[in-house]
This record gives C-alpha cells, sequence and structure tokens, in this order.
C-alpha cells in the first residue's frame, strides 16, 4: 500500500480513489504498521490541522515503529456527520465533530449550543481545561461506539450576513445557517430570523445564490471558507463558545496497550496546545484579510439586547434535558470565578 498521501499532488480522481483504496484496504500500510486515519472539514492551514500534524508527529515519534498517521482533511471522507459514522464503525480511527453534531448521541453535549452559556473566554478554556471534570462528559458516548479524546477551540461565533445586523430587530425576516442543532435553531428563532441547517461546506454558495442570507461562526470561516466573498457584514454579537471534539473509536482506544493509550492521550492534549496557539494567531491574520482583502465591515453591536433575547433558552433546555444540568451548575461555578454567572 503506501505511507503517505501528498494530497496538493494528486489529482482529484486519484485522490477519491486513494481514499476508497485506503478505507477499503487492509489496516497495515505494507511495512507491518497499523495506519490510522483521522478526519476533518477543515483545510490544511486551519488550527485544527496543524493540531493534527503535531497529534501525527508525536505518535509517530513515539511509535513510528507500528503505526501509520494519515490526516484526511476538507471533508475528503465526507461530511462531519459520516466521519463520526466512519469512526462509530472503526472504518477509520479519529474525526473531528461539531458538539453539534455529538447532541444525537449523548443529550450533555446539547449545553454547549445554549448561547451566552459562558461569561468569557476565559471562563470557557477553564471550564474546558478541567479534564477530570470534562472525562465524565467525555465518557457518555461510549455506548455508541466513539469517545471525545480532547477539544479544539472553534471560537466565538457570531452572526455575518448579506446585510448588517446591529440589533435582534434587523435579523426579522432573514433565513441564517446553523449547525443542526435544535438550540441553534431556537437561537435563530429567538432573534426574529429562519434558522436553515445545513453542511457547512455547502454556505458558500447558498449565500451567494441567495438561499440564506447569512451564517454564525467564528472570523476564521470569513477567510479559510471564503465566506467573506460573500457575506460582507459580520457582527459581534459573541453568542455562543462551542468547542469542537477529537472523538476516537472506542475498540480502537481499548485495544492499545497501556503504554500506547498514553501516548495517544499525550499526542491529543499537544494537539489541543497546537491548535490554541495556531487559533490566537489566526483570528487577528482572518480579520485583517477580510477587512482590508475582502472588504468586511466588522460590526461592534451592544450585546445585551441579543443575550436577553436569548437567556430564556436556558430555562426551556434546563427544563427539557436533565443531563446538562450537572454540566451547566459546573459551568455557572466557573462562571463565578470570571465574571457573574446566571
Amino acid at each position: 500500500m503506501f505511507k503517505k498521501i501528498h494530497w496538493r499532488k494528486m489529482p482529484a480522481v486519484l485522490l477519491v480513489l486513494a481514499c476508497i483504496f485506503a478505507l477499503t484496504g487492509c489496516g497495515g500500510d505494507g511495512s507491518g504498521k497499523r495506519i490510522v486515519r483521522i478526519a476533518h472539514s477543515q483545510s490544511e492551514t486551519h488550527p485544527q490541522h496543524l493540531g493534527m500534524l503535531k497529534f501525527e508527529e508525536y505518535v509517530e515519534g513515539k511509535l513510528g515503529d507500528k503505526y501509520d498517521i494519515q490526516i484526511f482533511p476538507n471533508e475528503l471522507l465526507g461530511s462531519t456527520v459520516k466521519a463520526i459514522e466512519l469512526t462509530q464503525t472503526g472504518a477509520i480511527d479519529f474525526a473531528v465533530a461539531a458538539t453539534a453534531n455529538l447532541e444525537t448521541f449523548a443529550d450533555v453535549y446539547e449545553i454547549f449550543s445554549l448561547p451566552y452559556l459562558f461569561v468569557s473566554e476565559d471562563a470557557y478554556h477553564a471550564t474546558m481545561e478541567d479534564t477530570d471534570y470534562m472525562e465524565k462528559v467525555y465518557e457518555s458516548t461510549d455506548v455508541a461506539g466513539f469517545r471525545c479524546v480532547t477539544w479544539y477551540n472553534a471560537g466565538t461565533r457570531s452572526f455575518y450576513a448579506t446585510k448588517p445586523i446591529n440589533t435582534p430587530a434587523d435579523m426579522k425576516g432573514m433565513k441564517i445557517r446553523v449547525q443542526q442543532s435544535p438550540a441553534s435553531i431556537a437561537l435563530v428563532k429567538a432573534m426574529g430570523a429562519a434558522a436553515s441547517p445545513m453542511s457547512f461546506g455547502e454556505v458558500y454558495t447558498a449565500i451567494q445564490q441567495g438561499v440564506i442570507d447569512g451564517a454564525e461562526n467564528n472570523e476564521l470561516a470569513l477567510t479559510n471558507n471564503k465566506h467573506g466573498e460573500v457575506a460582507k457584514y459580520y457582527s459581534y454579537d459573541k453568542h455562543q463558545m462551542i468547542p469542537d471534539m477529537l472523538i476516537g473509536n472506542v475498540s480502537f482506544l481499548n485495544n492499545l496497550s497501556a503504554e500506547e493509550r498514553a501516548i495517544f492521550e499525550e499526542a491529543a492534549r499537544l494537539s489541543t496546545e497546537v491548535e490554541l496557539e495556531e487559533w490566537d494567531k489566526q483570528l487577528e491574520e482572518a480579520k485583517n484579510i477580510a477587512m482590508n482583502d475582502m472588504g468586511v465591515e466588522f460590526i461592534d453591536v451592544d450585546i445585551e439586547p441579543f443575550r436577553e433575547a436569548a437567556l430564556p433558552l436556558h430555562d426551556d433546555m434546563l427544563e427539557r434535558n436533565p443531563a446538562i444540568h450537572d454540566l451547566y451548575d459546573h459551568i455557572q461555578e466557573i462562571n463565578k470565578q470570571y465574571g457573574e454567572g446566571k
């Protein structure tokens, strides 16, 4: 078979064939090594991919005689939903998934879709870095065949559109793309807009063709995914801070020796460390490119009207979803350390 796939050098047809060959072939690479496949939806310059490269470097540096890490970016193996399914079955070993995609497997993940859950980025990071507590959350999907092994910063999400959004009233009648999450859909409806769940890869064309008026995401979506070419107004309402999760096939993880498991877990931790550093670097770069090269206008809105419109969703979710209560209370305690909890 092959040692590495050099994606940029391969014609599209050969690329597809290589993916199929990789997934239907044996688990080794011809040298007796076990191929470990990781799928994600971002580009090869995205902080998550750079974190994955650190994961690859660390594992192969320690266990290169046994494991060959192969990374499939840009939804090469399908959408995030498809990548989760492949990870469940063991066709691939790891995938990066949004928490909204994990809600159907464990109700607790719905909490991350709550708007204004964290009082600040510091509170958000402190929550995610509380590894002892988060392990209880991560193991909640074991029965589904996968487990989260680390988190990645997916930034602070705000609305961007083809027309300015200064207040929730400006969103009335607009169609906004959201992730497939009840809370995200409810958020947009609370603002008076219509929610349009769709794959992230479809957003550019949908805005370009007028199917939707905008979306909600972090600043990197404007440049890495070129959304700034079709949506010229980015409003800092900062409604969500949502992590992405690196999930691993449970059988693969459980079949590792104790030494190997420790190495893979350390690789995951290091990948997060790199991703966080790269995120901070790329965030400012993305804003500068979007503003100066793409002509995107960044609007500093009064957040309070957006927050007031969204806060009733907290009580609604707490009443409807008992699985989030403990984590919600845990986050509120952390919020009090960095500002005001609910």
